[in-house]
């Protein structure tokens, strides 16, 4: 019997696979599979890198308006004079105290040995001027020696009044005897008792005794008259009285004391009232010295004498007309502020240069920073101490800068310009300002990665950053609170 045949009439059957290939796929099933995942993934990168961008553009402030800027020396002379030689030109480096030019020192030093030999004259003045003030002190001893003699005269004066009114007291006495005897005699001549020569002599003395009186009377007198006294006292007081004061107010006394003053206004001794007596004056110039050591005073006086201090003010003018001197002197030779780079140079040996006159610039290479121009619209987040990435065109994405905010100009650039915008009410258009802001560079080396002025920066503001550094957070700075500067 014969196997039965299944297969529907009119269709073909196919052999049988084997059996290693039930198992095998398509040799081109995997790659199309990876194409299909792979856009999927693409994209979603894509994605993730657009929403980071726009993640931080979120917390980002940028700019493409701002550039580098730094500080800039202007070298100057400081006195007049022709250029003798110039060690440096444009781009070289130079260190502070590095001599840059030279001026012509000729005429300076010429000047300088004239207030030189200025000097040496005003110390002369200054001997003659102590020998002076202390041939005035000697001056002012005799003339105060003087003073106490005519003192010492007035008492003298006065004792001779007071012993002419004893003689003439004396001489009273006598005319009163010789009269008591003339009286006498008088009577005894009638009786023969005594002879006429002997009466002619009682009447002789007493005419002598009467003129005696007379003269001495005369000679106290002319003693109260010598110390300016009334011939006779009012009120009938005695001849003897004089004032108790008059050795201090006697003519030739107060004489003696404006001698004395105007010998004491020469060394700069000026009495506190020019009616001072002889004692109040002696006493005033004693108070000098605490303990009244007149040699103390005297030496005290040559040092502040007139004559002598204005030979030392003299001397000090002449000293510091010196100083000057040497000083422009020094000032031919002329040398960096500070460390930097030599530009703008414009001055050639053989130039006659004057002060103020602009030669050459050096700029800095380290105090660099960076200007930005931010809109107004985007001020409202940024503060002082901020984080700053800075990408410089010169450098491209290879080098990036790290900077910090330290502080915003107090005006935007149209209000600061020399020629300040007028917008009319007619015409005014509205822009958009812009208000630079200063951006330090963080940790910069100049001598690896240098920066210009005038360098193209895209600064972008890390407003999100914690702010930093002094004045952190801050739209204006601290008053600064500068230190002075020792003498």
């Amino acid at each position: 019997m014969s196997d039965s045949n299944d297969t529907p009439p009119g269709v073909k059957e196919s052999p049988p696979a084997p059996a290693g290939d039930a198992i095998t796929e398509s040799p081109n099933v995997g790659p199309r599979r990876w194409r299909r995942l792979a856009v999927p993934l693409l994209v979603l990168v894509v994605l993730i890198f657009v929403g980071i961008k726009v993640a931080r553009s979120w917390h980002l402030v940028s700019t493409d308006d701002a550039y580098v800027n730094g500080h800039v020396t202007f070298v100057a002379p400081r006195v007049i004079g022709q250029v003798t030689r110039v060690l440096v030109d444009d781009n070289n480096r130079v260190r502070k105290g590095d001599v840059l030019l030279e001026l012509d020192p000729e005429p300076y030093q010429v000047q300088v040995a004239i207030k030189q030999a200025a000097v040496d004259a005003a110390q002369a003045e200054i001997t003659v001027a102590q020998a002076n003030a202390r041939s005035a002190v000697g001056q002012l001893r005799g003339l105060r020696f003087k003073l106490e003699h005519s003192i010492e005269e007035v008492h003298n004066q006065v004792a001779i009044v007071r012993a002419r009114v004893a003689t003439w007291e004396q001489s009273k006495a006598t005319l009163a005897l010789a009269r008591t005897e003339f009286e006498r005699a008088k009577q005894l001549l009638p009786t023969k008792a005594i002879s006429v020569e002997e009466f002619d002599r009682k009447q002789e003395a007493l005419d002598v005794a009467q003129a005696s009186v007379t003269q001495a009377l005369e000679s106290v007198y002319q003693a109260r008259v010598a110390l300016g006294l009334a011939a006779q006292p009012a009120d009938g007081a005695p001849l003897t009285e004089v004032p108790d004061n008059l050795d201090q107010t006697f003519s030739s006394v107060r004489e003696a004391l404006g001698e004395l003053m105007q010998g004491g206004a020469k060394l700069g001794i000026v009495p506190s009232s020019f009616d001072m007596t002889p004692k109040q004056l002696v006493d005033e110039f004693l108070r000098r010295d605490p303990g009244g050591d007149v040699d103390r005073i005297y030496a005290e006086v040559v040092k502040q004498a007139p004559e002598l201090k204005q030979a030392e003010v003299k001397l000090e003018q002449a000293r510091r007309d010196l100083d000057q001197a040497k000083l422009d002197l020094r000032y031919c030779t002329i040398r960096a502020e500070i460390d930097g780079v030599v530009t703008r140079r414009n001055v050639n040996p053989g130039n006659h240069v004057q002060v103020g006159q602009s030669l050459m610039a050096v700029r800095s290479l380290r105090e660099v920073w960076v200007d930005a121009n931010f809109k107004e619209t985007q001020l409202r987040d940024l503060r002082i101490g901020q984080r700053v990435e800075l990408k410089v065109d010169m450098y491209g994405s290879r080098q990036t800068f790290e900077g910090r905010i330290s502080g915003f100009t107090m005006g935007t650039g149209s209000t600061l310009a020399l020629l300040p915008a007028q917008n009319a009410t007619g015409n005014f258009v509205k822009v958009v300002q812009r208000l630079p802001v200063r951006i330090d560079i963080v940790d910069y080396d100049a001598e690896k990665v240098p920066l210009f002025v005038g360098l193209s920066v895209e600064p972008s503001v890390d407003v999100k950053s914690t702010p930093t550094g002094p004045n952190a957070g801050k739209f204006l700075q601290e008053v600064i609170q500068p230190t002075p500067s020792q003498p």
